[in-house]
């Protein structure tokens, strides 16, 4: 085809063609939007692949076109309180002047040496001046914070968050990370507000949504669109796998070639990651488990001869890893598109 592909399998860039998560990002939105701001923190999770970037963005490019928000992009590995202060300096003319005229932060590399006035000796004290002048220009603060992960910068950042949200400060929290990085965060000590945040978990996307999207963007009959639909078994990084080589495809058949292309794809792009954070018990519990599409516990434990004890832990990781599907009472099932194959292929682990 002449015209340009519109799925991509690149992480971090924003797809032509991709299904919104409209119901979150809209509970999201209405929540921080709300007067009373009676929730500031959101946690986003899920496992490689399922768009949290691509939601994260969303929710941005819609509060950006509100003068109210003032939004900042930072990293979990950086001095939270100093780039946040830095951004808002440079972001916000109104910021940058207060600054200037009220705040010496020359000491932190920040706005001009006011040599009338003693350096600022605490930037958690600066933060609190700043967003006290946001407040009464009416303005509020959303700080994101996308592959979020603990480090001592990110601990230090939400216990101030904490004292500030107390004193009903302007500054609200958005980050998205991995089940076990969020999980991380939430069982620190002295983090119960991080803890309490509303969490959103990436679930898969409509099958019928996709097949829809896959019927008007490349004109597939139904019978092919729904079956190509069904293979990505709503997985985000599927689908964008699915249309793109269906997209190259010149046959616009569900062929060994194009199962091959997106087998390539899902392992490089987050199998085999996923695949290495797995402890050989896990893994060795997998090849059993791949034997069938869904399987009873007792029917594995009895055909590993192994006792819940010891399925206990790693059923708990596969779930937390997004290859189980954990909502099935006695059910084992596995929620990820083409896993099996995969782990056909790489069972020689040992």
């Amino acid at each position: 085809m002449n015209t340009r592909n519109p799925y991509t399998i690149n992480f971090g860039k924003i797809p032509k063609q991709y299904i919104s998560r409209d119901v979150l990002i809209s509970e999201i939105i209405d929540s921080l939007e709300s007067n009373g701001m009676e929730e500031q923190a959101f946690k986003i999770t899920g496992i490689r692949g399922t768009g949290k970037t691509v939601t994260l963005t969303a929710i941005e490019k819609e509060l950006r076109e509100d003068d109210e928000w003032i939004i900042v992009d930072l990293k979990s590995t950086v001095d939270i309180t100093k780039n946040l202060i830095a951004n808002l300096y440079m972001l916000n003319p109104s910021i940058t002047k207060f600054i200037d005229a009220n705040l010496n932060l020359s000491a932190f590399g920040i706005g001009l040496n006011i040599s009338k006035k003693n350096p600022v000796a605490s930037l958690d004290v600066a933060l609190k001046k700043i967003l006290q002048e946001i407040n009464n220009k009416g303005k509020r603060v959303l700080v994101v914070i996308d592959e979020v992960r603990k480090t001592e910068s990110l601990i230090d950042f939400v216990q101030e968050f904490q004292i500030l949200i107390r004193e009903e400060l302007p500054i609200f929290l958005l980050v998205a990370g991995l089940y076990e990085d969020i999980e991380d965060i939430d069982n620190t000590d002295g983090l119960t507000f991080f803890l309490r945040a509303t969490k959103y978990e990436m679930k898969p996307l409509s099958l019928d949504i996709i097949r829809e999207n896959y019927k008007k963007t490349m004109g597939l009959d139904k019978e092919v669109a729904t079956e190509l639909a069904e293979y990505t078994m709503g997985y985000a990084f599927a689908y964008q796998a699915f249309g793109k080589y269906m997209w190259e495809s010149e046959t616009r058949e569900i062929d060994e070639l194009l199962l091959a292309q997106v087998d390539y794809a899902l392992s490089e792009k987050v199998y085999d990651k996923i695949w290495s954070e797995l402890r050989n018990k896990e893994k060795w519990f997998l090849s059993f488990i791949i034997q069938k599409d869904k399987m009873s516990v007792s029917e594995l434990l009895e055909i590993t001869k192994q006792t819940h004890n010891s399925w206990s832990e790693p059923r708990k990781r596969l779930i937390e890893k997004g290859i189980l599907d954990g909502t099935l009472r006695g059910e084992i099932k596995i929620v990820l598109p083409r896993f099996k194959e995969y782990v056909e292929k790489n069972v020689d682990y040992k």
